[in-house]
């Protein structure tokens, strides 16, 4: 799905300060944040998941709110909220850094997707690191490709639709270290396959532990690598999961 030809989606969405999905009965609310000053791989990826998101709430009887305004990341907007997603970008403020680690230490529930967890010696934000389990973003492949991905529990409530192996679209991928797996509080549920070595033609990642979906289960939260681009929804596997971890934070107890 091309997020370009949307445009009167692109000219609602990206140009005013919240769009809001209702579903007749919702479960629970959803608040997405994005951003449109950012790499245009990042703006695509986030024309393509709001569109995405509205198809889910209505399919799936949830509410979900879009905004730009990171600012309403605070303590009086957020606790409307059973589940916050940062579609392509993450707080740079203390205020709303702060805001956001009360949200999460009280219960709130998020679902982040690839730069949304990047953080390295300039980020200044030890809790998100202790957060993504011990993550530090080491290098990534470019360009972006396909590559096989290896489900590690397919029991869990996030991926209980993914087969054991399936290729994910064209997306940029991450490498961390320390590896998110060491730590005994992540849960790792789908891996890149080590047969996709070495990945990339420019920047290569020749080798390494590379998950891509995990959890910290000290939270309700998940993180995916994928979002650079206009194909990370193309594939159904792939959406389905999506979708299933949409639905597990947001109805979770």
């Amino acid at each position: 799905m091309r997020s370009l030809t949307l445009i009167g989606w692109l000219t609602i969405t990206f140009f005013s300060h919240s769009k809001k999905l209702f579903s007749q009965t919702p479960e629970f609310k959803v608040l997405a944040f994005y951003a449109t000053t950012v790499e245009k791989d990042h703006v695509d990826f986030a024309g393509d998941a709001l569109h995405f998101f509205a198809h889910l709430a209505s399919k799936d009887r949830f509410t979900i709110d879009s905004t730009v305004e990171w600012d309403k990341l605070n303590e009086e907007t957020l606790k409307n909220y059973q589940l916050v997603i940062w579609v392509n970008e993450f707080p740079h403020t203390e205020a709303q850094r702060r805001a956001f680690e009360h949200y999460m230490e009280h219960g709130g529930a998020w679902l982040g997707f690839h730069v949304a967890g990047y953080n390295d010696k300039d980020t200044n934000w030890p809790w998100l690191v202790d957060f993504l389990g011990g993550a530090v973003f080491y290098t990534n492949s470019w360009p972006p490709l396909a590559a096989r991905l290896v489900v590690d529990d397919r029991n869990h409530p996030v991926t209980r639709r993914l087969p054991a192996r399936f290729i994910s679209p064209i997306n940029e991928w991450y490498l961390w270290k320390p590896s998110p797996r060491l730590n005994k509080n992540v849960k790792v549920l789908v891996t890149l396959d080590s047969a996709n070595y070495p990945l990339g033609k420019k920047d290569i990642i020749k080798n390494g532990d590379l998950p891509v979906v995990w959890t910290n289960t000290q939270f309700k939260m998940v993180y995916m690598n994928m979002g650079h681009g206009d194909q990370v929804l193309t594939d159904s596997f792939q959406n389905n999961m999506i979708e299933d971890a949409i639905l597990w934070l947001g109805r979770k107890k």
